[in-house]
């Protein structure tokens, strides 16, 4: 198998610049046309026959362009004699639809990643999946990795004896748990219920937080809503510092208003899993990258070396 060839997609260049940067190898071109009818054209432009190639495009707004962008990338470097390709997508959007919660939905997260195989994706590597049954949804080979240990590291060094993880729901606790025993701290969750696309209620918080120091940590965070219902709970219980952790920070629809109004919040903390504008960056956030972690899951996958000894020994 020949060196490895990386592309990247429009959604973010800059990652994968990055992750270039890391692994020693250039990133090669590849050129989007739109045409007059609104189709698209995506041609790759180097050589990658009998290569290992890396497609980079996290599913980032606007979806559906970056998806159709993908599956054409898939496509050129299948059609192109490829001897591998693998589809690179720091997020996945389409997590989010991984049960039939109404009659006569589509499971999307299925049906994305049945697309993605068959568009030529022989491998997938993806992180922090919002619901990680999707995992299994995925036909071909798929690494699934966590931010976990580029989150903690920002924490480790400060006193953190009054401290308490809370997750806002249930569903993330185990990511929450590791995150915590990786501080060596305790862990408490929120009990929520979504009654709204951009609404939910968070009845009760599991666990002791009154007068605790707080790390809030979250897959992601989108429009803030369960962050800031999440607040107004813990406000009750008198908390102490009030820090935010997530890996995608989407920051979407009026998230930013509503951050900058959390007075109390006394950092935001986050990764370039996608890619986070200037506009979007508070006084009070940090964005770490997680470029490092992905070169290395793509140095072995190249090589054939296991890909879960980076991250196994957090759960």
């Amino acid at each position: 198998m020949r060196e490895i060839t990386i592309f990247s997609g429009s959604a973010h260049p800059a990652l994968a610049t990055e992750i270039c940067e890391h692994l020693g190898v250039p990133l090669r071109p590849s050129h989007v046309q739109r045409f007059s009818n609104d189709c698209l054209e995506v041609q790759l432009q180097a050589n990658c026959r009998e290569g290992d190639v890396f497609l980079i495009q996290p599913l980032v707004p606007p979806v559906q362009e970056h998806l159709v962008e993908l599956l054409m990338l898939l496509d050129a470097a299948r059609g192109a004699s490829a001897a591998r390709v693998t589809a690179v997508v720091p997020f996945y959007a389409y997590a989010r639809s991984d049960k039939k919660e109404k009659p006569r939905i589509s499971l999307a997260g299925r049906l994305v990643a049945d697309l993605m195989a068959t568009a030529g994706a022989n491998r997938v590597l993806t992180m922090t999946l919002h619901a990680p049954q999707v995992h299994g949804f995925f036909s071909v080979p798929t690494d699934h990795l966590n931010a976990l240990s580029v989150l903690a590291p920002h924490f480790h060094g400060r006193d953190l004896a009054n401290t308490v993880v809370v997750t806002p729901d249930l569903g993330n606790a185990k990511p929450a748990e590791a995150f915590a025993r990786l501080l060596g701290v305790p862990v408490a969750a929120g009990i929520k219920q979504r009654v709204a696309d951009d609404r939910v209620v968070i009845t009760s918080i599991v666990g002791d937080v009154d007068g605790r120091d707080i790390i809030v940590m979250d897959d992601e965070i989108a429009n803030a809503g369960t962050l800031v219902e999440l607040l107004d709970r813990l406000r009750e219980r008198h908390v102490g510092r009030v820090a935010v952790a997530c890996t995608h920070g989407l920051f979407t629809g009026r998230a930013i208003e509503r951050l900058r109004r959390q007075a109390d919040v006394a950092e935001i903390v986050t990764t370039n899993t996608v890619p986070i504008p200037e506009a979007k960056r508070l006084p009070n956030m940090t964005v770490l990258s997680i470029a490092p972690l992905l070169a290395e899951a793509i140095r072995r996958i190249h090589h054939g070396e296991s890909v879960s000894e980076l991250f196994a020994a957090h759960y």
